[in-house]
């Protein structure tokens, strides 16, 4: 209903609106650092392991303060014009550690320090070999420095020494082999307490049978025992649960999701071999991984602030302070649960904690003095009040768009109440139409309307389109002028913008339509009606059974037109060339009666597609089809149509003539009997002509069916040419892969031919023998002779042809044992592998080929055939094989010559259901083992046969996704970051 003005959009503009829907942009105090809060890390991607183990290092506050007196190249002050960007790995942990302490921001972007580790921020690496391979890199870059507290950090903090200690149960003699460690890596499969993990780790091994030890004392093997002794333990005791673990039987790494039990007091006396010592240790991190996949999943970090004691959760941006100074495991756990059937948690006693996703514990040695206090050094605090200056620069900026967003909208809500109230038009008072659209538009504040666009609701008369009516909306003129006033556009459509011409039109169509049951019924009777004289008139019989359907189309399509009138359609050209498309896709299509109109416009002179109606069936036809084609009974047929039938008779017994002289003289040719072969040279000749087979098909078609097919004039050999007019097949060749290209022809048929066709050129192969001499010293020259440089060009694109392809198929050839293998591949590879002969037989130079085959001589020396040349000739198609036929077991895949090994491999995974490295796979013998390599570079080509042998197959096919992450690309860090020092 073009008055009913509610349900527009309005409702979101009347009574009183909150000021934040006027914008959409959040409150920049929101990334405001909390007072008292922890600053987090953003995550890049899959950087949230690198995050946890930053967080955990910036409160170790030693590290802390021995990185921020590191000396840096910055020490004297950043210039204020330009950005700070450190270029060692210390400059980037005293930069990050630095905002972390100091900045303003709720969290900040590492990129800097996880690029110039050349991390790959898409990838997710292994959290346990990256905190061994950094702590490495750490402690070497470290050992330059002067400064010995800078210089002996990481050892003071984190390293510690054992002892392998091998006793000789013969002599008692005791051998020590000392050595550092970082992390002590604890096997938890089959314990259920940290304790249990540290006794295995240092339990004693027994030496015996063919593992026994030479003792230096006994100078012989013996029984030993062999255990590990620690000697000293660092400040900060990592210890690294081995979550992790190959699994032999599925070939790839799962997740150990079984709880281990630790206490927040660790007293490792017990475990030392001087008891003299303090060694209670606290609990001061708890490193996490959610998921139970190896490869995939979250790592957050659990965290003790040593100055207040209080546990804190890393997680990315979002930092959570656990209540009561209590370290709260339980609803990392939940989220971690696989299954139902998963082990229920055990109980945990006070001050104790259970986990089946930690996979690293941080114990600090316990302290009796007061915490560390560390200060930020003047350059870096320097570089932090530089990005506390342009986060506030842009809360102020963020604050600014967020009121002028409040002030328009606060504007456009006084406007629009006023107006709404006044947008009815009153009964007798002057109005407008205006777009439903735009009006929406003007309603919605997240889209600023653009001005008033009427064109798509003309129609071909430049008024209203009466379709249009239920896309506008009608409005008072006050409100009009304002709108055209303010946002310009047009045309204004106003009380004279309804279409009278429009309304008349579509009622007579609709009459029409609601008439043509009827007349149907009228016309089907009045067919039956025998016409008698003259007064008939013809009709094709196709437009006659399908003429109510024409109608009804007809009728339709006036509608359509109607509406698609005006193909401005908002002033897009793109809508109008659309609609001038269909109108020329229905210009092709036959309208009514246009079935028996011949191409001069006349009758048709086929009597069998036509009848006659009487004048009455015409009239109602005519009534629907005012522009069909009107022939009266009496009317001649085309006379132009009249004559090409008689030529076109004519012609027909003119060409099974000349079929049937062209068979008699050429009958062997035809029927291919009695065809000479150069393999076996006829006797009888020493000379043979050649043609294209394309020509001696063709012709045989002809032949067959003269009256269907054009006669065959002329022999166009230049296709078997180059460029320079050579010959582009050896001897050799033309008796083997080439002869499906060519036919040879007996010296007498070769008379005929020359009779019947226009030949463009001559092609003869010519046999010289000494007299007396035997067949094998017959020598063959051809006319015109051999191009070499087009012919080395010819094979050179075919074989690039065969190393440079994409989407093309090969075939997987499963096999069960080797007996198989033998059984059923050896065909296949004895064919590739004469095929391959065939190949460097072709490739050998012409001479070397055949040295009965020399070249006719007396040519002039030709130029050197361009690239653009051969290329153009290979178009004209020469096929290299025929295609492989697939058997059972095989299946065909779509590949390209510059796609990896391993990239196939994981096809065929897909494919066959084996993983990749349960996949032997050979060509031609030759084992394919190199999974960088790519295919063309291994010889594969298209239709090549691959032979599968497959390992032991995945039983747990549920594992298959790991399976994947295995075969994307290798873990480990990129680039020249960790993996280069």
């Amino acid at each position: 209903n073009p008055n009913c003005l509610v349900g527009i959009g309005e409702h979101a503009w009347l009574g009183e609106i909150d000021e934040n829907s006027f914008h959409n942009i959040d409150d920049p105090n929101c990334e405001r650092r909390k007072k008292n809060a922890f600053v987090g890390l953003t995550n890049l991607g899959a950087t949230c392991y690198v995050n946890t183990f930053l967080q955990m290092w910036f409160l170790n506050l030693e590290l802390r303060q021995a990185l921020y007196l590191c000396p840096s190249a910055c020490g004297d002050g950043v210039p204020k014009d330009a950005d700070y960007e450190p270029q060692t790995i210390c400059e980037h942990l005293q930069y990050l550690f630095a905002l972390l302490q100091n900045s303003k921001r709720r969290y900040i972007d590492p990129s800097g320090f996880v690029k110039a580790l050349g991390l790959d921020t898409g990838q997710q690496q292994d959290a346990q070999e990256f905190s061994k391979l950094f702590m490495s890199l750490l402690e070497d870059t470290l050992s330059k420095q002067k400064n010995p507290d800078v210089r002996n950090i990481v050892q003071k903090q984190f390293c510690g020494e054992y002892a392998y200690v091998t006793v000789c149960n013969q002599c008692g003699r005791e051998s020590k082999l000392v050595s550092k460690f970082y992390e002590l890596e604890l096997n938890i499969q089959g314990h259920k307490q940290l304790t249990d993990c540290i006794t295995e780790f240092l339990k004693e091994e027994k030496l015996e049978g063919d593992n026994r030890y030479f003792c230096e004392t006994c100078q012989s093997k013996q029984n030993a025992t062999r255990k590990i002794r620690l000697l000293s333990l660092p400040c900060t005791l990592n210890l690294q649960l081995m979550r992790f673990v190959f699994d032999r039987q599925t070939g790839h790494k799962k997740k150990l999701n079984t709880y281990i039990g630790f206490s927040e007091l660790l007293d490792m006396e017990p475990f030392m071999e001087q008891k003299n010592g303090v060694y209670v240790y606290e609990l001061s991190a708890v490193l996490i991984h959610r998921g139970v996949s190896a490869y995939s999943g979250h790592y957050i970090a659990h965290v003790k602030d040593p100055q207040t004691g209080e546990w804190y959760k890393f997680n990315d941006e979002d930092i959570e302070k656990m209540e009561g100074k209590k370290l709260q495991l339980g609803i990392e756990e939940d989220l971690a649960e696989p299954s139902k059937s998963q082990t229920r948690k055990p109980k945990c006693g006070k001050g104790t904690h259970c986990s089946r996703n930690a996979y690293m514990l941080v114990y600090r040695l316990q302290a009796r003095e007061k915490s560390l206090t560390v200060q930020v050094p003047a350059f870096l605090q320097e570089l932090v009040e530089r990005d506390n200056c342009k986060f506030e620069e842009w809360c102020n900026e963020m604050a600014e768009m967020r009121k002028q967003s409040v002030a328009r909208g606060k504007i456009k809500h006084e406007e629009v109440k006023e107006l709404y109230q006044r947008l009815p038009a009153e009964a007798g008072s002057p109005y407008d139409f205006i777009s439903l659209e735009w009006l929406q538009k003007w309603l919605d504040e997240s889209t600023p309307p653009k001005p008033i666009d009427n064109t798509a609701c003309l129609c071909s008369h430049g008024k209203l389109h009466p379709d249009k009516i239920s896309l506008m909306k009608r409005i008072s003129e006050y409100v009009a002028d304002f709108f055209y006033r303010r946002y310009g556009g047009g045309p204004r459509l106003n009380v004279k913008a309804l279409c009278k011409d429009c309304v008349v039109e579509r009622c007579r169509i609709l009459r029409l339509k609601n008439q043509l049951n009827e007349d149907y019924k009228t016309v089907t009777n009045l067919l039956k009606m025998t016409v008698k004289g003259n007064d008939g008139f013809w009709v094709g019989k196709a437009s006659l059974r399908s003429w109510r359907q024409l109608a009804l189309e007809q009728l339709n399509e006036q509608d359509e037109d109607a509406e698609h009138s005006n193909g401005k359609m908002n002033g897009n050209a793109q809508n109008k060339d659309e609609s001038n498309e269909e109108k020329r896709e229905e210009e092709e299509e036959l309208n009514f009666n246009e079935d028996i109109v011949c191409p001069h416009g006349d009758l048709c002179i086929s009597e069998n597609e036509r009848r006659v109606v009487s004048k009455e069936a015409w009239e109602k036809l005519k009534q629907y089809f005012p522009k069909a084609p009107e022939f009266p009974n009496n009317k001649e047929c085309c006379s132009q149509c009249k004559i090409l039938e008689r030529e076109g008779e004519e012609n027909e017994a003119l060409h099974k003539m000349m079929a049937s002289e062209q068979k008699t003289s050429l009958q062997n040719l035809f029927h291919d009997k009695c065809r000479p072969c150069l393999g076996s040279w006829p006797q009888e000749t020493d000379e043979l002509y050649i043609v294209s087979q394309f020509f001696v098909e063709e012709w045989r078609k002809f032949v067959r069916r003269p009256t269907r097919c054009s006669p065959v004039s002329s022999i166009a050999n230049s296709v078997l040419l180059c460029p320079h007019g050579g010959l582009m097949f050896t001897f050799a060749s033309m008796t083997k892969e080439d002869s499906k290209h060519i036919a040879l022809i007996w010296p007498s048929e070769w008379e005929r031919i020359q009779k019947l066709f226009v030949v463009d050129h001559v092609i003869k192969i010519t046999r010289t023998q000494a007299a007396g001499a035997g067949p094998e010293s017959a020598r063959y020259a051809s006319e015109p002779q051999l191009c070499p440089e087009c012919r080395e060009g010819l094979l050179c694109q075919q074989q690039r042809d065969l190393r440079e392809y994409t989407q093309a198929t090969i075939y997987i050839h499963k096999v069960v044992d080797n007996k198989k293998v033998m059984k059923d591949a050896a065909p296949e590879l004895n064919v590739s592998s004469s095929e391959a002969e065939e190949e460097r037989e072709e490739n050998k130079p012409e001479g070397e080929q055949d040295p009965d085959f020399n070249q006719a001589n007396g040519g002039t020396k030709r130029q050197k055939l361009s690239h653009q040349s051969y290329i153009t000739y290979q178009k004209q198609g020469i096929r290299r094989s025929t295609r492989h036929r697939k058997v059972r077991g095989e299946k065909a895949l779509l590949v390209s010559a510059n796609q990896t090994l391993k990239e196939l491999k994981i096809q065929i995974m897909h494919a066959f259901s084996v993983a990749p490295f349960d996949q032997n796979l050979s060509l031609d013998g030759k084992i394919l083992s190199d999974d960088t390599a790519t295919l063309g570079s291994l010889g594969v080509i298209p239709e090549s046969v691959i032979l599968l042998k497959a390992d032991e197959p995945i039983a747990d096919y549920a594992a298959m996704d790991d399976v994947m992450q295995v075969c994307m690309p290798e873990e480990g860090f990129k680039g020249t970051g960790l993996l280069g020092h």
